[in-house]
């Protein structure tokens, strides 16, 4: 059964997937279409939504050290992932990669993962673009119905309708072409970094020392019910992290750490990218590193603006321009916000129905998903379908509890990558690689060292919620992957007519 479970699929033979008529998707990206897709769904809730939850509840003003420690393990891992785009350019990023180097029970407990790490993130987003676009009404002097707005702080039992029409919209644009959502993406991140420099601009002017004092706040008393102990550390160490001090930076980390998964949804799209070979690694490292410069610069200036302790969960930045008194500024944020997550929604979504499109060409789903739309060259099926389960999700689920398990799941994707990248340069070396990770494996193991340990400094809770779902995941896979599969059946595609 091991030679089963462990099977490989060549390389060759995935890129040979992505030339069937049937299965195969359109070819319409460039390198800056992959870096404003990158822009465009980094630069969001981290900004915008995650800023004051970890600012108030674990770092203080240190939450700007902590997205400093996140863009450093973002960066090991993306030199890793940019090496593989670059070496398998086929849709599902890191499922993909694991199938060529790992074997088909970890490429399918890695696929498993990213569907559910896609979609909490779309909900994720969601949530929080709907709290903007409320806040925007709210000063406009319009309220939501009782029971159709954000639930965030609240006992009474609702719908979020505007979290589930974002969803569906953007689900809508996903089945009509790459390229409309790209243009799409290109106007919108327009928006969202104009919004982004003008904070850092006009805040700065509105810094007050005092309110960086503390920079790095010793302790300060937990919500009841809430619980930021790990296990893990417990279990090696015998103590919890503190919520606050330097410990705090790390747990920050490892939640803020949600708004880098950007580059990873860059690279489920290499099969739909013309260049991928030059275009990817570009892509990948280049929205990297501009997304971590704007994420420091605006966290140093809002913690600034507002003492940590009174700052808003819901929309941080806004709600601090209103407390100094600006709220023209906390309006405009507010629009630039809400118009700028919605590009983080549709890319999350993007990635999800790409990988749940290249586990069904597999066969560890079921084929009729990865049928392209004959006109649009979409895989129509799984977006529509996964569209509406998000929908519904965003619209019963608070944010608070969605963003952790979020986080661990990108974690755990990118372990098995940076792994992954070890064994593919052992078994097959005479692979051509337009990108090569420099100081293999050296990158590759520092890379799995830090995403390891943001894990370990996740809640309990979080963990108890992942292994669940691995454990679906696995009777899932036994039940039906396992028997389906391509390889199992011993299926190979079919050459294009000018192969033969």
């Amino acid at each position: 059964m091991s030679s089963t479970l462990f099977r490989t699929k060549k390389v060759e033979q995935s890129i040979l997937d992505t030339e069937e008529p049937e299965h195969a998707l359109k070819k319409s990206l460039s390198a800056l279409d992959l870096t404003v897709f990158g822009v465009g769904v980094i630069i969001g809730t981290g900004i915008f939504v995650l800023t004051g939850t970890v600012a108030k509840n674990n770092a203080g003003p240190a939450v700007a050290l902590a997205f400093v420690a996140a863009g450093v393990a973002c960066a090991l891992a993306a030199l890793c992932y940019a090496e593989f785009a670059s070496t398998v350019p086929v849709a599902g990023s890191a499922y993909t990669f694991s199938y060529a180097s790992l074997g088909e029970l970890p490429a399918w407990i890695i696929g498993w993962d990213l569907v559910l790490e896609f979609a909490l993130g779309t909900a994720v987003v969601a949530v929080g673009w709907s709290g903007y676009i409320q806040s925007l009404m709210e000063n406009a002097g319009w309220t939501m119905p009782a029971g159709l707005g954000s639930r965030e702080g609240s006992d009474v039992f609702g719908f979020d309708i505007l979290a589930a029409v974002l969803v569906l919209v953007l689900t809508g644009i996903l089945v009509l072409g790459m390229k409309l959502s790209a243009r799409v993406t290109s106007i919108v991140v327009a928006i969202k970094v104009t919004v982004v420099l003008v904070v850092i601009i006009a805040g700065a002017f509105l810094i007050k020392g005092a309110n960086y004092d503390p920079f790095v706040p010793k302790s300060k008393p937990v919500e009841a019910g809430a619980s930021l102990d790990s296990p893990l550390i417990q279990l090696m160490f015998g103590w919890a992290p503190s919520n606050f001090g330097v410990m705090g930076i790390f747990t920050a980390a490892s939640v803020v750490f949600f708004a880098f998964i950007g580059f990873d949804v860059v690279a489920t799209a290499a099969e739909e990218t013309r260049n991928p070979q030059r275009d990817m690694p570009r892509g990948i490292i280049g929205s990297l590193i501009i997304c971590t410069t704007l994420y420091v610069l605006v966290s140093i200036v809002v913690t600034g603006m507002q003492h940590y302790s009174r700052l808003s969960i819901d929309a941080p930045l806004a709600d601090a321009f209103k407390a100094t008194g600006h709220p023209w500024f906390a309006g405009f944020i507010s629009f630039g916000a809400a118009v700028g997550l919605t590009t983080v929604c549709m890319i999350l979504l993007l990635g999800q129905t790409r990988v749940f499109f290249a586990m069904s060409r597999d066969g560890l789903l079921p084929r009729f998903f990865s049928r392209v739309h004959p006109r649009f060259k979409t895989p129509h099926r799984p977006t529509i379908l996964l569209g509406v389960i998000i929908a519904i999700l965003a619209g019963f689920t608070p944010l608070t509890e969605l963003a952790a398990l979020v986080n661990i799941g990108t974690l755990f994707a990118f372990v098995v990558v940076a792994i992954g990248v070890i064994i593919l340069r052992r078994t097959r070396p005479d692979l051509p690689r337009a990108f090569r990770t420099p100081w293999v494996p050296v990158i590759p193991i520092l890379s799995v060292c830090a995403s390891l340990w943001l894990m370990i400094n996740l809640p309990a809770e979080t963990w108890v919620r992942f292994g669940i779902w691995m454990a679906a995941g696995f009777v899932l896979y036994f039940v039906y992957g396992r028997t389906h599969s391509r390889l199992a059946k011993g299926e190979e595609p079919a050459a294009p007519a000018g192969r033969r």
